[in-house]
């Protein structure tokens, strides 16, 4: 036996590959006429338009506001940080909420 023997592979019987290719021709869905699969049809689309919306809204909206609020309050952070290494003073926050809400409505007011 060479070596160039070791690495020939057999086919599989003949037949066998018949009746593979047999199940692999079937139609993958099976299609009806009748009104209630119309019906279905209509609704799958409908679903699917909404989620079309959902994911454009998502994308064009809520990313970029939710992405542009974080990188403010990150960078705000950082400058804090770098002001309180570099020189002697003590960055506060007297009213947190009114600071969230400053930043909210910076982040929205460019969109």
């Amino acid at each position: 036996m060479s070596t160039s023997d070791s690495y020939i592979i057999q086919d599989a019987a003949p037949e066998s590959s018949n009746e593979q290719d047999e199940v692999d021709s079937l139609p993958s869905s099976i299609v009806s006429s009748d009104e209630g699969s119309e019906e279905e049809s209509d609704a799958q689309k409908e679903w699917e338009a909404s989620l079309q919306q959902l994911e454009l809204l998502l994308t064009m909206v809520v990313v970029p506001a939710f992405g542009k609020y974080l990188g403010r309050k990150c960078a705000y952070w950082s400058w804090a940080k770098y002001m309180e290494w570099m020189y002697p003073v003590q960055v506060r926050y007297t009213n947190k909420a009114a600071f969230k809400a400053a930043g909210v409505v910076e982040a929205a007011a460019t969109l």
